[in-house]
């Protein structure tokens, strides 16, 4: 495990530090893409944290395999290569707030995207470890896939 953490942590810190090398009009389709393809993997991810979240708020019935489901999910949606997700020059100064919420500072020397994309993986697998378990594990367990997703989107992303 402490591989696939590693692992996870070169692939986000690539992500951070990566720039886009196409040119003649191809950087923008691709800038483009990649803006689409990680917001759907936020959606994504905020549709599984939603089964998790509704289950350890009691608004939804506990059910394991439906937890279980959700969490197998949110772990491989978190230990995905995204580093071709996050291009330089496709934060909100350069594509607009309303193509995006990333902010510069992603990308600026010392951020900690990185440090926070690794704690979000390390989250999502303990949540995967617990979120069957029982609605006590599996409340016991959604406190850090919140913190870790709330600490990135607080440096990291526009406030609404």
């Amino acid at each position: 495990m402490k591989r696939s953490i590693c692992a996870i942590g070169g692939i986000v810190a690539a992500a951070v530090v990566a720039t886009t090398a196409m040119g003649d009009g191809h950087a923008d389709k691709a800038i483009m893409a990649a803006v689409k393809a990680r917001q759907s993997q936020m959606t994504l991810y905020a549709f599984n944290i939603s089964v998790l979240g509704g289950m350890a708020k009691g608004d939804v019935a506990y059910d394991a395999k439906a937890a279980s489901a959700a969490a197998s999910n949110l772990a491989a949606l978190a230990q995905m290569d995204q580093s071709r997700m996050w291009p330089q020059g496709s934060d909100n100064e350069a594509l607009g707030t309303e193509t995006t919420s990333a902010l510069p500072a992603i990308w600026q020397p010392g951020s900690t995207a990185a440090e926070k994309g690794m704690a979000l993986a390390e989250a999502a697998i303990a949540m995967e470890q617990s979120a069957g378990a029982g609605l006590d594990a599996l409340r016991g367990a959604i406190g850090a896939v919140g913190k870790s997703c709330g600490s990135c989107h607080e440096s990291y992303r526009q406030k609404n």
